[in-house]
């Protein structure tokens, strides 16, 4: 009789730097970011709030490890999915390492899109942003474990927005990741 055991994580914060994205020997898209998460509490013997935070390591791939390097940069809030995974290795010197990480398998952007030029105070529409299932996904990973699930495909086209009209001097087959409704 087989137990049940459960290893889900969910995250909301801000990346601490911008995702780098590699790809292993077999072609497969890895993209690894900082995430930081922050919690605040009132201590029982202080009318001071205290704080402090925490740093995650995320690593995606395939298809949502392309999506995090396209659409992420430092300091956008984002939501993160996935499960925690600890990989040891050792160094060329003989030390045995290791470290923890969330293993991506959805992710949704939480706060506006950013545009090129803009100010930091230009008023910027909500991004409407909506994981959608696309396609099943098996990966293989440096400890060569197979990763099941779903990659996620994630826009940030406002609901508000009208569709683009191509300019004339442009030509119409041109496909902008902001155009793609899902």
């Amino acid at each position: 009789m087989s137990t049940r055991s459960l290893n889900k994580v969910m995250l909301i914060g801000n990346l601490t730097r911008d995702p780098e994205l590699r790809y292993t020997p077999q072609g497969s898209a890895v993209c690894s970011f900082g995430l930081a998460t922050n919690r605040s509490w009132l201590p029982s013997d202080s009318t001071e709030r205290k704080e402090e935070a925490e740093f995650h390591r995320i690593v995606a791939w395939n298809k949502l490890a392309e999506l995090c390097s396209q659409l992420l940069t430092k300091g956008r809030k984002i939501y993160i999915e996935g499960r925690l995974q600890t990989r040891s290795w050792e160094t060329p010197e003989g030390d045995k390492r290791q470290a923890t990480e969330i293993v991506a398998e959805d992710m949704m952007i939480l706060d506006p899109r950013r545009t090129e030029g803009a100010s930091e105070s230009a008023p910027v529409a909500p991004a409407a942003v909506s994981p959608t299932t696309t396609e099943a996904v098996g990966n293989k990973e440096p400890a060569a474990a197979e990763v099941t699930g779903a990659a996620s495909a994630v826009s940030e086209a406002s609901p508000a927005e009208t569709p683009k009209e191509p300019k004339k001097d442009e030509p119409e087959d041109k496909i902008d990741i902001d155009d793609i409704p899902f």
